[in-house]
């Protein structure tokens, strides 16, 4: 039996306004954020000031919500561009340090700091005769 494997399955579905529910959620947290500081600015200051406030936390979030570079969301695009200007953008080849892995980006291993295993062929092959042996007696 054969079945279809959807291609873009980590892609959002629009559900309003061709928003998907990250982002409305994004926008409805946000705007709660930016009406609590217009009511509460409002009281001190007027509501022409407080809208002043309120309306950038307002424009930022909605910036945030919709953002989109490359299929990249807004966290993953910032934190990819901190990571891009915090390493250096070339590196230079030297011997005695092994590469990075993605797991281990501020660790950096010198080959004396490694350890030296060498295989003792004798005890491997004593270790394959033991377990054959044991096969056969199964």
């Amino acid at each position: 039996m054969q079945y279809k494997i959807p291609v873009q399955i980590e892609n959002e579905d629009p559900i309003f306004l061709g928003l998907s529910l990250r982002q409305l959620t994004i926008l409805m947290i946000g705007f709660w954020i930016a009406y609590l500081i217009f009511n509460t600015l409002t009281e001190t200051t007027g509501p022409e000031i407080a809208l002043l406030p309120s309306g950038l936390v307002a424009i930022i979030t909605t910036a945030i919500a919709v953002f989109k570079f490359n299929e990249m969301t807004f966290i993953p695009f910032i934190l990819s561009f901190i990571r891009f200007k915090i390493f250096p953008s070339e590196r230079s080849w030297q011997s005695t340090i092994d590469s990075f892995q993605p797991i281990d980006i501020w660790f950096i291993s010198h080959a004396e700091e490694k350890k030296q295993q060498n295989i003792d062929m004798n005890q491997k092959n004593d270790t394959m005769q033991e377990l054959q042996e044991k096969l056969k007696n199964l």
